[in-house]
């Protein structure tokens, strides 16, 4: 019998709990394209779904990781074919199917993307949901009139995942690149990939008027919550907010003023359900013009056995960059 190494989530007794398992891989969730994983990555939602801290996984038991590059072992499906080298993130891997976080994983193949010339699987989940999150951000806002010329783009969550590869992207295709961060120790890290300016989100004055000083021609927000509502009363005339996350809360108080009196566009960005279409065009980007340059300094890769200490990272808001997980070790 064929053993898969996964790393598990478990509902039991109403406590959410995660460890190393081996189990057959007749127990895998469906899908038309198995493969033989080499990396996956942790994310945010990745900590939230281990720790049961977030309601993020429909069923249970399931294989934890939102991503997995790879080598497809076996298709049915005549677009793929064993041997080759495809990467997938997104849709519901880790939250109602199996997902990356395992030495086996067999999806849909309208999940699975051929990997881009140029990147290795490595490379991939270097970039992973984080990265090509952070990149749709950039896509989006460029689409709605972002250019190097506009003026300043500001990041918020800088030191995160999606932020760090964002003020990486960013600042790799010539835009000056201001970072938020809650990390004061990381100004200079922040600087060495990207950063022109860092602002530190501890005593960042917010203001309380409807309509602040316009700063900002673009903004890549990860965060949420009250710094989104400052961003869309200190974002220039015509400007673009991209945000997709909520570390910082769901709630955002504001007003329609800035909206109404500066044009400026609330951008939802959403890595998950991504048409194909687009979803290509992104990795494509992510192989040539936005490939990251950094990722030594924003990449740690750990083992299977290391995602725990890991996701508590994350959780306690230790982690800067992103963790690569090596699912052969």
């Amino acid at each position: 019998m064929s053993v898969c190494k996964a790393y598990r989530v478990f509902n039991e007794d109403g406590k959410i709990s995660s460890r190393v398992v081996e189990m057959p891989l007749e127990q895998l969730s469906a899908g038309e394209v198995t493969i033989r994983a080499e990396y996956s990555s942790l994310n945010y939602k990745d900590m939230l779904a281990t720790t049961g801290l977030g309601k993020i996984m429909r069923s249970f038991p399931l294989n934890a990781g939102i991503d997995v590059a790879g080598m497809v072992e076996s298709s049915i499906d005549a677009r793929f074919k064993a041997g080759d080298k495809v990467l997938a993130t997104g849709y519901d891997l880790g939250v109602a199917h199996d997902g990356g976080l395992a030495t086996h994983v067999r999806v849909p193949a309208a999940w699975v993307v051929r990997l881009p010339a140029g990147l290795t699987t490595h490379d991939a989940m270097s970039i992973g949901t984080a990265g090509f999150t952070a990149a749709l951000s950039v896509v989006r806002l460029e689409q709605n009139g972002l250019a190097p010329n506009a003026g300043p783009v500001i990041v918020t969550g800088a030191t995160g995942g999606v932020g760090s590869l964002a003020v990486e992207f960013l600042s790799g295709l010539g835009y000056t690149v201001t970072a938020l961060s809650g990390k004061d120790d990381q100004h200079a890290w922040l600087k060495s990939i990207g950063a022109s300016e860092v602002l530190s989100l501890n005593g960042l004055e917010l203001g309380t008027k409807p309509l602040e000083k316009m700063q900002w021609a673009g903004a890549v927000d990860p965060v949420g919550g009250a710094v989104l509502a400052w961003l869309t009363r200190t974002t220039m005339y015509g400007g673009s907010i991209a945000n997709s996350g909520l570390a910082g809360g769901i709630e955002v108080s504001t007003t329609v003023l800035p909206f109404i009196l500066r044009g400026i566009n609330l951008l939802g960005i959403d890595s998950v359900a991504c048409p194909m279409p687009l979803r290509l065009a992104v990795w494509q980007r992510l192989a040539t013009d936005m490939r990251p340059r950094h990722t030594a300094s924003i990449v740690k890769t750990i083992g299977l056995r290391d995602v725990p200490g890991a996701v508590d990272d994350i959780r306690n808001r230790r982690a800067t960059g992103r963790f690569v997980v090596d699912v052969t070790r």
